[in-house]
C-alpha cells in the first residue's frame, strides 16, 4: 500500500513542497482478515437481563399514558436500524420477525415510537479499553442530512436545501476506538468542541493531537487542564509570544515553535507524535464506509443519538481486530 505524504522545505529562499510515498505492510494480516469476516457474522440473542428490562416498569413523570418500552428496547431497535441501514418502518418489521422467530413474548415498538423516543435516550459510547493514560487524536467531518446528491450538483452546477451536520470525534491512538463524539451544526468551528470532547473522556489523558484548526488559546488551555501534552501544529506565520504566567499556554506553544525552527516541521510532526492525528481521519473513513455518510434523522436531538449509536457500533467492530501496519 502506498500513502503519500508531504514535507515543506526551503529551497533558494522559497518554500517548496516535496512529495514522499511511504509503503506499509500489515504484519497481522491473517488475524485482521478473520476480523473483517467476523464483522459480517450474524448472531442474535436476548439475554435474560434484556428480556426483563424490555418493558418499562418505572413510573414516568408528568401526565399522559405510561411508557410501554424501556430505553433498552428503543436502543436495540436503533442499533439494528443503523447496522442494516433500515428505515423506521423496516426496523419495526425486522425486529418483529426476530421476536417471532425466537418465540419471545415481547412487544415491538412501532416506528412512530422509535422516532419520538430516540431523541430522549441518554447513551454512552462502548469503549473496551482500560483506564490507562490515553493519547487522544481529534478531528471533525460533515454528515449530510438532506439535499441533492453530489452527482446532481455536478451535473446541474447547483443544489438546493443541502444541510449538513458536523461530527466531532476523539479517537484513542492505541486501540483506534472512538472515546468521545458529538454532533453540531455545520457553522460550529472545530476548536470550540475540543473541551466538550475531552470532558467525555474518562481517565487520564497523556497527549492530545489535532490539526491546525485546533491552534487556539482555548484548545491549549483545555488540554493543559487535563495535564496533557499538546501536539497541535501552529500556523506557518505563527510567532512566539511572551508567557505571562508559569505553565501558561504560550510557553508550550513557544516550545513547539522552537522545535519546528530547529528540526523542521515534518521532523517535529514525526518525533512529537502529531502525525498520529491521521488515525482520526481513518476513523472518519471507517465511519462513512461502514455506516454511511448521511444521517437519517431530521430532528437535531435524534441526530445526536443516531451518531452516538453508530460510534458505539464502530467501536464493537474495531474491537474484533485492527491491522498492525509498519513502514517498509
Amino acid at each position: 500500500m502506498h500513502y503519500p505524504d508531504f514535507q515543506w522545505s526551503r529551497y533558494d529562499g522559497r518554500m517548496s513542497k516535496e512529495r514522499y510515498v511511504f509503503r506499509y505492510r500489515v504484519r497481522n494480516w491473517p488475524e485482521y482478515n478473520r476480523a473483517l469476516i467476523a464483522r459480517g457474522s450474524l448472531t442474535f440473542w436476548f439475554d435474560e437481563d434484556s428480556i426483563a428490562a424490555w418493558r418499562q416498569t418505572e413510573r414516568t413523570e408528568g401526565s399522559g399514558r405510561p411508557r410501554v418500552y424501556s430505553d433498552t428496547a428503543i436502543q436495540c431497535a436503533l442499533v439494528l436500524r443503523c447496522v442494516f441501514h433500515l428505515s423506521l418502518r423496516a426496523t419495526q418489521g425486522f425486529l418483529a420477525s426476530l421476536v417471532e422467530l425466537m418465540a419471545l413474548d415481547l412487544p415491538v415498538p412501532d416506528y412512530t415510537t422509535l422516532s419520538r423516543r430516540q431523541g430522549s435516550l441518554d447513551l454512552s459510547l462502548f469503549v473496551g479499553s482500560g483506564d490507562r493514560p490515553r493519547h487522544v487524536v481529534v478531528d471533525a467531518t460533515g454528515l449530510k442530512v438532506y439535499g441533492a446528491g453530489e452527482w446532481h450538483v455536478r451535473k446541474h452546477h447547483r443544489g438546493r436545501r443541502r444541510a449538513w451536520r458536523k461530527l466531532h470525534l476523539s479517537v484513542d491512538e492505541t486501540t483506534k476506538e472512538i472515546v468521545a463524539a458529538d454532533i453540531t451544526r455545520s457553522n460550529v468551528h472545530d476548536s470550540r468542541m475540543l473541551a466538550p470532547l475531552l470532558d467525555q473522556v474518562t481517565g487520564a489523558i497523556r497527549q492530545v493531537s489535532g490539526d491546525g484548526a485546533y491552534d487556539t488559546r482555548a484548545c491549549y488551555e483545555s488540554v493543559l487542564e487535563r495535564d496533557a501534552i499538546v501536539t497541535i501544529p501552529p500556523r506557518r506565520n505563527a510567532r512566539e509570544r511572551r508567557s505571562l504566567a508559569g505553565n501558561d499556554w504560550r510557553e508550550m506553544r513557544n516550545a513547539t515553535l522552537q522545535q519546528i525552527r530547529n528540526l523542521g516541521r515534518y521532523e517535529w510532526r514525526a518525533s512529537s507524535g502529531c502525525t498520529r492525528q491521521s488515525l482520526a481521519e481513518n476513523a472518519v473513513s471507517r465511519f462513512k464506509t461502514l455506516l454511511g455518510p448521511t444521517l437519517s434523522a431530521r430532528r437535531f436531538d435524534n441526530q445526536r443519538v443516531e451518531a452516538t449509536v453508530k460510534c458505539g457500533i464502530l467501536n464493537r467492530m474495531t474491537s474484533l481486530g485492527m491491522p498492525d501496519s509498519v513502514r517498509i
